[in-house]
Protein backbone atom coordinates (compact mmCIF):
# COMPACT_ATOMS: atom_id res chain seq x y z
CA UNK A 1 0.00 0.00 0.00
CA UNK A 2 1.34 3.32 -0.92
CA UNK A 3 1.40 5.32 1.81
CA UNK A 4 2.01 9.34 1.99
CA UNK A 5 5.01 11.09 2.36
CA UNK A 6 5.77 13.35 5.17
CA UNK A 7 7.06 16.22 4.10
CA UNK A 8 9.76 18.82 5.39
CA UNK A 9 9.45 21.04 7.94
CA UNK A 10 6.90 18.17 9.57
CA UNK A 11 7.92 17.93 13.43
CA UNK A 12 8.23 14.25 12.66
CA UNK A 13 10.90 13.98 10.59
CA UNK A 14 13.19 15.21 13.69
CA UNK A 15 11.68 12.26 15.95
CA UNK A 16 15.04 9.90 16.67
CA UNK A 17 13.29 6.57 15.46
CA UNK A 18 12.87 3.14 18.22
CA UNK A 19 14.77 0.44 18.03
CA UNK A 20 12.26 -2.82 16.82
CA UNK A 21 11.92 -5.66 18.78
CA UNK A 22 9.30 -7.59 17.12
CA UNK A 23 9.96 -9.38 13.82
CA UNK A 24 6.60 -10.27 13.16
CA UNK A 25 4.04 -9.18 10.40
CA UNK A 26 3.50 -5.76 11.37
CA UNK A 27 6.82 -5.28 10.52
CA UNK A 28 6.79 -6.92 7.30
CA UNK A 29 3.37 -5.13 6.37
CA UNK A 30 5.41 -1.73 7.35
CA UNK A 31 8.23 -3.28 4.85
CA UNK A 32 6.28 -3.57 2.22
CA UNK A 33 4.24 -0.60 2.23
CA UNK A 34 7.84 1.17 1.98
CA UNK A 35 8.61 -0.26 -0.88
CA UNK A 36 5.57 0.19 -2.38
CA UNK A 37 5.49 3.73 -1.45
CA UNK A 38 9.40 4.25 -2.73
CA UNK A 39 8.95 3.08 -5.81
CA UNK A 40 5.39 5.22 -6.18
CA UNK A 41 7.05 8.06 -5.51
CA UNK A 42 10.42 7.75 -7.76
CA UNK A 43 12.56 7.09 -4.67
CA UNK A 44 15.72 4.89 -3.88
CA UNK A 45 15.84 4.89 -0.48
CA UNK A 46 13.18 5.47 2.30
CA UNK A 47 12.87 5.26 6.13
CA UNK A 48 9.79 4.32 8.37
CA UNK A 49 9.68 8.04 9.56
CA UNK A 50 9.09 8.76 6.05
CA UNK A 51 6.01 7.84 6.60
CA UNK A 52 4.98 8.55 9.93
CA UNK A 53 6.41 5.42 11.80
CA UNK A 54 8.92 6.05 14.33
CA UNK A 55 10.79 2.93 14.12
CA UNK A 56 14.22 1.77 12.79
CA UNK A 57 13.19 0.49 9.56
CA UNK A 58 15.02 1.54 6.37
CA UNK A 59 15.18 0.44 2.49
CA UNK A 60 17.30 0.71 -0.40
CA UNK A 61 16.89 -0.09 -3.72
CA UNK A 62 19.28 1.51 -6.21
CA UNK A 63 18.68 1.14 -10.12
CA UNK A 64 20.62 -1.24 -12.22
CA UNK A 65 22.57 0.65 -14.09
CA UNK A 66 22.42 -1.31 -16.71
CA UNK A 67 18.69 -2.02 -17.09
CA UNK A 68 16.73 -0.03 -19.60
CA UNK A 69 15.52 3.35 -18.28
CA UNK A 70 12.13 2.15 -17.61
CA UNK A 71 12.78 -0.74 -16.23
CA UNK A 72 11.09 -1.34 -12.53
CA UNK A 73 13.37 -1.60 -9.59
CA UNK A 74 12.84 -5.40 -8.60
CA UNK A 75 11.97 -5.74 -5.07
CA UNK A 76 14.03 -8.71 -4.66
CA UNK A 77 16.93 -6.22 -4.99
CA UNK A 78 15.76 -4.72 -2.04
CA UNK A 79 18.22 -4.18 1.15
CA UNK A 80 15.33 -3.93 3.67
CA UNK A 81 17.75 -2.65 6.91
CA UNK A 82 16.15 -3.03 10.62
CA UNK A 83 18.24 -1.20 13.56
CA UNK A 84 21.10 -0.44 11.42
CA UNK A 85 24.51 0.74 13.18
CA UNK A 86 27.56 1.78 11.12
CA UNK A 87 30.83 -0.29 12.63
CA UNK A 88 33.02 1.88 10.29
CA UNK A 89 33.28 5.10 8.33
CA UNK A 90 36.25 6.56 6.72
CA UNK A 91 37.29 8.70 3.90
CA UNK A 92 34.89 11.40 2.62
CA UNK A 93 33.73 11.93 -0.29
CA UNK A 94 31.07 14.80 -1.53
CA UNK A 95 28.12 13.47 -3.92
CA UNK A 96 24.41 15.22 -5.16
CA UNK A 97 21.16 14.05 -2.60
CA UNK A 98 17.88 14.58 -2.60
CA UNK A 99 15.23 13.34 -0.55
CA UNK A 100 11.47 12.06 -0.99
CA UNK A 101 10.76 14.57 2.37
CA UNK A 102 12.40 17.68 0.44
CA UNK A 103 10.82 17.35 -3.15
CA UNK A 104 12.38 19.31 -5.62
CA UNK A 105 15.89 19.85 -3.50
CA UNK A 106 19.17 18.48 -4.50
CA UNK A 107 22.27 19.59 -2.90
CA UNK A 108 25.82 18.65 -2.53
CA UNK A 109 26.45 17.26 0.44
CA UNK A 110 29.84 15.22 2.39
CA UNK A 111 29.84 11.99 4.02
CA UNK A 112 31.95 9.27 4.47
CA UNK A 113 33.30 7.22 1.34
CA UNK A 114 33.57 3.94 2.94
CA UNK A 115 31.02 2.30 5.35
CA UNK A 116 30.48 -0.93 7.16
CA UNK A 117 27.38 -1.56 8.67
CA UNK A 118 25.55 -4.34 10.74
CA UNK A 119 22.18 -4.49 10.29
CA UNK A 120 19.03 -6.91 10.83
CA UNK A 121 16.46 -8.54 8.11
CA UNK A 122 12.45 -8.87 8.02
CA UNK A 123 13.16 -11.73 9.99
CA UNK A 124 15.48 -10.89 12.53
CA UNK A 125 18.95 -12.37 10.99
CA UNK A 126 21.56 -10.00 11.78
CA UNK A 127 24.00 -9.38 8.36
CA UNK A 128 26.82 -6.71 7.98
CA UNK A 129 27.46 -5.22 4.57
CA UNK A 130 30.29 -2.92 3.46
CA UNK A 131 30.25 -0.25 0.97
CA UNK A 132 32.33 2.80 -1.01
CA UNK A 133 29.58 3.74 -3.62
CA UNK A 134 26.28 4.96 -4.15
CA UNK A 135 25.13 2.48 -1.63
CA UNK A 136 27.31 4.24 1.02
CA UNK A 137 26.09 7.13 0.66
CA UNK A 138 22.36 5.75 0.29
CA UNK A 139 22.76 4.27 3.93
CA UNK A 140 24.18 7.09 5.44
CA UNK A 141 21.51 9.21 4.36
CA UNK A 142 18.34 7.08 5.15
CA UNK A 143 20.52 5.81 8.42
CA UNK A 144 20.38 10.28 9.21
CA UNK A 145 16.63 9.84 9.13
CA UNK A 146 16.21 7.16 11.60
CA UNK A 147 18.09 9.79 14.06
CA UNK A 148 16.12 13.18 13.11
CA UNK A 149 18.33 14.44 10.95
CA UNK A 150 17.87 15.93 7.17
CA UNK A 151 20.37 16.30 4.44
CA UNK A 152 19.96 19.87 4.26
CA UNK A 153 21.60 20.00 8.07
CA UNK A 154 24.90 19.16 6.64
CA UNK A 155 24.74 22.21 4.58
CA UNK A 156 26.75 25.26 4.66
CA UNK A 157 25.27 27.83 6.64
CA UNK A 158 24.64 30.49 3.43
CA UNK A 159 23.55 27.15 1.43
CA UNK A 160 20.97 26.04 4.08
CA UNK A 161 19.89 29.78 4.66
CA UNK A 162 19.02 30.20 0.87
CA UNK A 163 17.74 26.86 0.95
CA UNK A 164 15.15 28.32 3.65
CA UNK A 165 14.82 31.17 1.86
CA UNK A 166 13.68 29.14 -1.51
CA UNK A 167 11.51 26.68 0.60
CA UNK A 168 9.27 29.13 2.10
CA UNK A 169 8.96 31.37 -1.52
CA UNK A 170 7.91 27.76 -2.72
CA UNK A 171 5.52 27.09 0.27
CA UNK A 172 3.61 30.19 -0.26
CA UNK A 173 3.41 30.02 -3.92
CA UNK A 174 1.46 26.71 -3.17
CA UNK A 175 -1.19 28.51 -0.98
Amino acid sequence: MVRDIVVYPDKRLKLVSKEITSFDNELHTLLDDMYDTMIAKGGVGLAAIQIGVDKQALIINIPDDNAPEDAQQPKENTLEMINPVILEADGTEKSQEGCLSVPGVYEDVTRAKHVVVKYFDRNGEEHTIEDDGFLAVAMQHEMDHLNGKLFIEKLSIIKRKKFEKEWKKRAKAKR
